[in-house]
């Protein structure tokens, strides 16, 4: 998968190249551009991956980008506004992530996400546990970590 990538940014540069035009915009085109021609050119199996894993990381991006700015939001609005809506606590999440990088980058994103911070994993690495500001309800709280970050990223990562 490593390969197709390095294709997809290779034929990314040759893209701007030829247009002669430096923005961000022609980046991205190209980028697209060659995702495209790989997904027309190869029809392997590992082509087939990197078209899957591809549109779910973009989609990845675009989830944390959005919670991360709510998050943002959330916490601003409670240190500005006289009242206090935190409820803090610390919950004990279940994991299905079972590889040390799965377990680091979903520990890194929740902590990169205003308001929570990734304090400790149990030896088994069978549960994380995370302090956040703003729990109404562990269940609610833990439905959120798993059906969110926690699924997305392991369909990137598997």
């Amino acid at each position: 998968m490593r390969t197709w990538f390095l294709l997809n940014i290779f034929l990314t540069l040759v893209w701007v190249a030829l247009s002669g035009e430096f923005g961000p915009g022609n980046f991205f085109f190209g980028f697209l551009l060659g995702f495209c021609v790989i997904l027309v050119l190869a029809r392997k199996d590992e082509s087939k991956k990197y078209a899957l894993i591809i549109p779910k990381l973009i989609s990845f991006m675009f989830f944390f980008i959005y919670h991360v700015i709510v998050a943002n939001l959330i916490v601003a609005f409670d240190v500005i506004t006289r009242h206090n809506y935190m409820t803090p606590g610390i919950v004990k999440v279940p994991l299905d992530a079972k590889s040390d990088i799965e377990i680091t980058l979903l520990a890194n994103f929740i902590t990169l996400t205003p308001g929570t911070l990734s304090l400790d994993v149990s030896t088994d690495k069978k549960v994380l546990y995370i302090h956040s500001m703003y729990i109404k309800s562990e269940e609610s709280f833990i439905k959120s970590i798993k059906n969110g970050f926690e699924r997305r990223l392991l369909e990137i990562m598997r």
